[in-house]
């Protein structure tokens, strides 16, 4: 029987889609893969590269989503980051910010430690978990067009959303932004005017 886990994008034209046109919308990245598909998706001062903070990008999204919410913000993140931060989903569906977006890109594997198979691999779904956690507004991604409509959806900020990208563990070059965490500090609050 086909699952539609099975239908699997290729990462990086993903990321590419949900940033086409971005607008002014602030984006937190996970470590790794994410971080390196969103800067090659254009680097920009609105992005907030999360290095070496592994479930920490969720928790980061809603802080500058509550700080700031007359913006919109979006994580892009990994499964195994997701994974590692899983109480992040359960704050951010009690808090339900309207501004915010969590997007997982799950391969089924943890790719920055070796590739192991993470959960989702084996079982966990993270859609179902957001919904427990009270997160209302929650979409899969199997396809580019699903892609498009969650592009779409985080120019809406009509509700807390989180969206899981089935993608697959195919390999792409790394593009590397920035690594100073004070100067990407610095650089996104620059542009929100703060400094």
């Amino acid at each position: 029987m086909a699952d539609a886990r099975d239908n699997l994008l290729d990462r990086r034209k993903a990321v590419v889609e949900l940033l086409r046109d971005r607008g002014e919308l602030l984006v937190v990245c996970g470590l790794g893969s994410a971080t390196w598909d969103v800067a090659a998706s254009g680097d920009d001062a609105r992005n907030f590269y999360s290095w070496g903070a592994m479930g920490g990008a969720a928790m980061i999204g809603l802080g500058l989503a509550l700080a700031r919410p007359e913006r919109a913000v979006t994580v892009i993140t990994g499964d195994g980051e997701m994974l590692m931060g899983l109480g992040a989903l359960a704050t951010i569906g009690v808090r339900a910010p309207k501004n915010l977006s969590v997007l997982v890109l799950d391969n089924r594997h943890f790719g920055e430690t070796g590739m192991q198979a993470s959960h989702t691999g084996l079982g966990t779904d993270l859609c179902a978990v957001a919904r427990a956690c009270s997160v209302k507004r929650v979409m899969e991604a199997s396809a580019m067009a699903d892609v498009a409509a969650i592009r779409e959806a985080l120019h809406r900020p009509d509700g807390c959303l989180f969206a899981r990208i089935a993608i697959s563990a195919a390999e792409h070059e790394r593009v590397m932004p920035e690594r100073d965490g004070a100067k990407i500090k610095d650089r996104v609050r620059k542009s929100l005017g703060l400094s």
